[in-house]
């Protein structure tokens, strides 16, 4: 039997939300058939449960403090996974769950462990649903961002390509919203200085922590590891079946461009 392949793929809190069970339903439907026609396993990175409680609770203050945020993730993580079970079910998978903090993955022991249960769920060919753990994260044991962790689970399970899944479609050298002459980078041998300055690093989406800056320092932290990462629109038909046939979509960082290895 051929050694498959693997890939971490990361969607972010407004996809997430915005794109509700239809879009996850689409999701693992490519996540079946990347494995069954393509030989690739998937370790899913997942955020949006704060997100979720703000639309299902009266919590509407844009400034949170640490237990709030908290409290609100406690609430939303469940109303996540129950749409990802759904969405898996659709497609005869079965899903796990995994929270992590960033001290899950500096103690050596703790690592080796995680490492173990997620290679133990992809040999089940059970689809891993990682999030950061942020019912008890602190500033102190926090990834940060989902980028980052999504990097840095990359890094860890030897995955060949990292795919993070936004709001807009890849990386531009002008900010889109502002210059309708804005064009898609498409191919980046790697993350630079001027690949940095086109990004705001202040900049984050209203329901997500995340931007266009932490997604550049995901993929340059990636790509010190061999590991190809893509920028794609989230929402866009079979967007992760169209990089696994090697077409060009999105902005890619690193590797052979269009390749499908």
């Amino acid at each position: 039997m051929a050694k498959l392949r693997r890939w971490v793929v990361k969607a972010g809190s407004k996809m997430v939300c915005d794109g509700g069970p239809l879009l996850m339903r689409a999701w693992m439907q490519q996540v079946a058939l990347l494995r069954k026609k393509h030989g690739i396993e998937v370790i899913w990175v997942t955020s949006g449960a704060i997100a979720w409680a703000v639309s299902r609770t009266n919590f509407k203050k844009p400034k949170r403090s640490l237990p709030q945020k908290q409290a609100l993730s406690a609430i939303g993580q469940p109303l996540v996974m129950d749409q990802y079970n759904l969405a898996l079910q659709a497609s005869s998978l079965l899903g796990s769950q995994v929270l992590l903090t960033a001290g899950d993955m500096k103690n050596a022991t703790r690592r080796k462990n995680l490492q173990n249960t997620l290679n133990e769920l992809l040999l089940w060919k059970v689809i891993p649903i990682l999030n950061e753990n942020d019912a008890v994260a602190t500033e102190e044991i926090r990834f940060g961002d989902n980028d980052s962790l999504a990097s840095k689970v990359a890094i860890m399970m030897k995955a060949e390509r990292l795919v993070l899944m936004t709001d807009v479609d890849g990386l531009y050298d002008s900010d889109p919203n502002k210059n309708p002459k804005a064009h898609l980078i498409s191919y980046c041998p790697r993350i630079s200085k001027a690949e940095y300055a086109l990004a705001d690093r202040k900049a984050v989406s209203k329901v997500g922590t995340g931007g266009m800056y932490s997604k550049l320092l995901a993929a340059d932290n990636a790509h010190q590891h061999g590991i190809v990462t893509h920028l794609v629109r989230g929402d866009l038909p079979s967007n992760l079946i169209q990089i696994a046939k090697g077409e060009v979509i999105g902005t890619q960082v690193g590797g052979r461009y269009g390749s499908k290895k």
